[in-house]
């Protein structure tokens, strides 16, 4: 017992919702990780990838664990709550693509040279790995922003979607990476530009969020946060038109897949992630311009 008369331990961080939920996270992401280095193994990039990510979100996971059930999380500078939602949603995301990437990648219907005791492991792995995407997901969930309840910037819509946009945006990198050819032309350079700096801004404002310095700035954080995203949406509307123009048109591009274009090392199934991608970032920066203009008129009629 404190001096206070408080206890050491949060309980809560336990019998609760959330600390179900970080218990499976735990448990889940113990499990895949031993599975893989057990029997299921992994190899090349993507192998690579799958694993760092089960790893990076158990570690921090345990950290955040750890800090919650011993309240020491008030010792550290940063926002906590703000961070937690972020990362929990940051986890969320990992974890759905390693859960697709994976069995992508390292799951046959017929087994492996090295046997079918392999490819039992690959698929509990794919089990394991897909559920913990739930796991992670129903932290999100509860930690939300509800109705009536005061939370940080993070856990509202508008704030899960910035994780969102900057976790897409590594994704159009990742697809620019594997020969993409973007730099054939300006304007394909002139996306990269727009990829880039709508990323950059939105790591910044995630940052400063969770670091909790927003009101330490000497501007209206939220008003720059909505003509930010402002911009963003007229920069990836551009982008989303002429990205496709460069890339499939007949005068520059190739309008189909070439035939003799190795899988996974193909420049124009590249130039398709990054279209997709594209678009899906410019719906995801429109739903969260909207989304701000509501809460902003919500706030206004409020007051």
């Amino acid at each position: 017992m404190d001096p206070q008369g408080g206890h050491y331990l949060n309980k809560a961080a336990v019998l609760s919702g959330l600390g179900a939920a970080r218990m499976c996270q735990l448990l889940l992401g113990c499990t895949t990780m031993a599975l893989v280095a057990h029997g299921a193994g992994f190899s090349a990039t993507y192998g690579t990838y799958c694993m760092f990510v089960w790893c990076f979100c158990f570690a921090v996971t345990l950290v955040v664990f750890t800090m919650d059930m011993t309240r020491l999380h008030g010792c550290m500078p940063i926002s906590w709550d703000n961070f937690t939602v972020a990362f929990a949603m940051l986890a969320t995301l990992m974890y759905v693509t390693a859960s697709i990437v994976y069995p992508v990648y390292f799951l046959r219907s017929e087994c492996p040279s090295e046997g079918c005791e392999v490819r039992s492991y690959r698929i509990a792995v794919t089990v394991c790995s897909s559920v913990c995407c739930f796991a992670y997901g129903a932290e999100v969930f509860i930690t939300r922003a509800k109705p009536g309840h005061v939370v940080g910037y993070m856990a509202t819509v508008s704030g899960l979607l910035k994780v969102v946009q900057a976790f897409v945006a590594c994704i159009i990198f990742g697809a620019l990476a594997n020969d993409s050819e973007y730099n054939r032309h300006i304007p394909t350079q002139y996306c990269v530009v727009v990829y880039s700096l709508c990323f950059a801004i939105t790591v910044v404002v995630v940052a400063l969020t969770v670091s909790g310095r927003t009101s330490s700035l000497r501007f209206p954080f939220d008003r720059f946060v909505v003509i930010y995203t402002f911009l963003a949406v007229l920069l990836y509307l551009s982008a989303a038109v002429v990205w496709p123009v460069f890339s499939f048109d007949k005068k520059y591009g190739t309008p189909g897949r070439p035939e003799d274009c190795p899988r996974g090392k193909c420049p124009w199934d590249s130039k398709l992630v990054i279209a997709v991608f594209t678009c899906a970032n410019l719906v995801l920066y429109f739903t969260d311009l909207v989304y701000s203009q509501r809460i902003r008129f919500v706030s206004h009629s409020a007051a």
